[in-house]
């Protein structure tokens, strides 16, 4: 599998540490523990990523999109959204949410990690779409984000089946900066850490600075 890494390599190390893991996987134990359903006979996942839908080959890891369409897709092009969704078929598993909602501190160990996701997620996202709400909602509506009564505009996303994020932001004006909210479905903390959520939101912003 070839793609682009960052210079330090900061994605290719951990990529690389799920590919191996990934191989020693019985994928009938995958399907069962993530839900994504199996294909013995292509020898692939289906999942859902983004509203996007994947075939995901096993045990090489090669990504296609089922459907084409002239929208930007991170899953084949984007380093960190390939190692997140590996993650997933390695170690996570399905899990249900009870409709409500957490912040990033309500998440466990999203304390330690909170500095960093308020500069990489929330003060970018206010920041780039803060002063351009009109902006912040095309993109949203492009990338099917369902609409939400939430701060100036929000919108729901859903990450993988059943997994919801959702982006709330507060336009600025001559007195106050543009501020944000990001809030995760709370069935997260069963099937991803704390930095994980960093790098989903990651994968997120950069999905919608493409588009």
């Amino acid at each position: 599998m070839e793609f682009e890494y960052e210079k330090d390599n900061i994605d290719r190390v951990p990529f690389e540490h799920y590919l191996e893991e990934y191989a020693k996987k019985d994928p009938k134990e995958i399907s069962l523990r993530t839900g994504f359903p199996y294909s013995e006979e292509k020898g692939a996942f289906t999942l859902l990523f983004l509203g996007k839908e994947y075939e995901v080959s096993y045990p090489d890891f090669h990504v296609r999109r089922t459907q084409e369409d002239d929208q930007w897709c991170p899953l084949p092009e984007m380093a960190k959204a390939k190692t997140l969704v590996i993650r997933f078929l390695t170690e996570c598993c399905q899990a249900k949410s009870t409709g409500k909602f957490l912040t990033y501190r309500e998440v466990p160990w999203g304390e330690l990690y909170y500095r960093q996701f308020n500069g990489r997620c929330m003060m970018r996202l206010a920041f780039s779409y803060g002063n351009r709400l009109e902006e912040f909602v095309r993109v949203m509506e492009k990338m099917k984000a369902k609409k939400i009564k939430a701060g100036d505009e929000g919108y729901e996303i859903e990450l993988f089946s059943g997994f919801f994020i959702r982006f709330q932001l507060w336009g600025g004006d001559e007195e106050f900066p543009p501020s944000s909210q990001i809030l995760f479905s709370d069935n997260f903390p069963v099937a991803f850490h704390a930095e994980d959520l960093v790098v989903a939101c990651d994968v997120i912003l950069g999905t919608m600075k493409q588009l």
